[in-house]
């Protein structure tokens, strides 16, 4: 039997591209991991969630093990409603959808608003997954660069203009990750996000906003692109796998009414109804505000180790951007095709993301990497980061 016989034409155009989770190296045992973009393990409330899952089945029995779940489940949707009204995104409860974390949010946007003749725009180089996401959908994909200003919003106005003037089809929608960006840690100047709005205006397209790391500064938090979106242009997602645990698949979608009607056609009762019930209890008895001041303490003194060490260990032709929240630093190392550099790094106990797969064209990014301060702790981090440079030192004398 032909298998792929049986596939719709656009899902034999989708698996010609890599598999998913192409970019994940497979660790040794051991591992300093500089390459997860996870929330520390000791961050993660495991005591609180248990508790809440106690006290949920205590109090409703059987009630959100069913298809429709606890009324809690509407309880959530107004705690996150709270949550965005705080960071001045002020919607209604027809204006939110709950999904089942930020990349589903992702993907049914892509699915409402993307076909294989619908241009996307994104930064260069940007989250891999949502690139894997678009390209699932369209080939139509055009990358402009950012810097540590974030998007570059003059270049994405040139070829705006460019496309206008010559009658090619202008972009669905923008993707952008404009705080802490992933993977280049850079945030996107105020602005610079009044400037994208106005160009969304000009030229008539959408804002997909991904603030998964937006209530992770190191100071005060940017205020989402949502926040002063005074047209309906922006479709803000965010999620709590940062900020709580990403196992429990808790994201949301907020924008316009009617996109958020046409999402809830094709997400459906994709949900996880236990899971959404449980946070909802969390959330009743969390500190959130605590809770953050405390991610935001120990993130940013494993960034300040991070970039301490790289200073003390890294060679003097090695640079990067210093983030001001997140999860991640941005290295480039002239020279050094990273993806090449990955299997020694391995062998001595260190892992990174090659930057190459941030990039649509990944000959872009062949001199970058990515390295996360999140998951490892501050000792594994110092001695990581010294590993690393003693590689790239002999790698760069080897060339020398």
């Amino acid at each position: 039997m032909n298998v792929e016989s049986f596939f719709s034409e656009n899902i034999k155009a989708a698996l010609k591209n890599d598999p998913p989770g192409a970019w994940m190296p497979n660790l040794p045992d051991g591992c300093i991991r500089l390459s997860s973009g996870y929330p520390d393990p000791a961050l993660v409330p495991a005591g609180e969630l248990k508790a809440a899952v106690a006290k949920l089945l205590d109090e409703e029995q059987d009630l959100p093990l069913h298809y429709l779940g606890s009324p809690r489940i509407a309880k959530l949707k107004q705690q996150i409603q709270k949550r965005l009204a705080e960071r001045g995104i002020l919607i209604l409860e027809e204006q939110l959808l709950i999904t089942s974390g930020a990349c589903q949010g992702i993907d049914l946007i892509a699915r409402i608003l993307l076909d294989d003749k619908a241009v996307v725009a994104v930064e260069s180089p940007t989250y891999m997954e949502a690139l894997e996401i678009f390209q699932n959908y369209t080939k139509h994909i055009i990358s402009i660069p950012i810097d540590e200003q974030g998007i570059q919003t003059y270049r994405l106005k040139e070829m705006l203009d460019q496309r206008k003037r010559t009658g090619l089809t202008l972009p669905r929608f923008l993707y952008t990750i404009p705080s802490f960006q992933n993977p280049t840690g850079t945030t996107m100047t105020i602005e610079r996000r009044k400037h994208l709005l106005e160009l969304s205006i000009e030229f008539d397209f959408l804002i997909l906003e991904d603030d998964a790391y937006g209530e992770l500064s190191f100071d005060k938090n940017p205020a989402p692109i949502k926040s002063i979106d005074e047209r309906g242009r922006v479709l803000h997602v965010g999620s709590l796998s940062k900020v709580v645990a990403p196992g429990m698949r808790i994201g949301w979608i907020a924008g316009e009414s009617e996109f958020i009607k046409a999402l809830e056609w094709f997400k459906k009762d994709l949900d996880h109804p236990f899971a959404q019930s449980t946070m909802a209890v969390y959330l009743e008895n969390a500190d959130f505000d605590k809770r953050l001041d405390l991610l935001k303490d120990v993130y940013r003194s494993k960034c300040n180790a991070l970039i301490h060490s790289m200073e003390q260990f890294l060679p003097e032709s090695v640079s990067w951007y210093v983030p001001d929240g997140g999860y991640f630093v941005w290295v480039r190392i002239p020279g050094v095709d990273t993806s090449h550099l990955l299997s020694q790094a391995l062998a001595e106990g260190i892992s990174y993301v090659p930057g190459k797969y941030f990039f649509l064209d990944q000959n872009d990014g062949t001199e970058f990497l990515r390295l996360s301060f999140s998951y490892a702790n501050e000792k594994e981090i110092i001695e990581g980061v010294r590993r690393l440079g003693q590689l790239i030192a002999s790698f760069l004398n080897r060339l020398s």
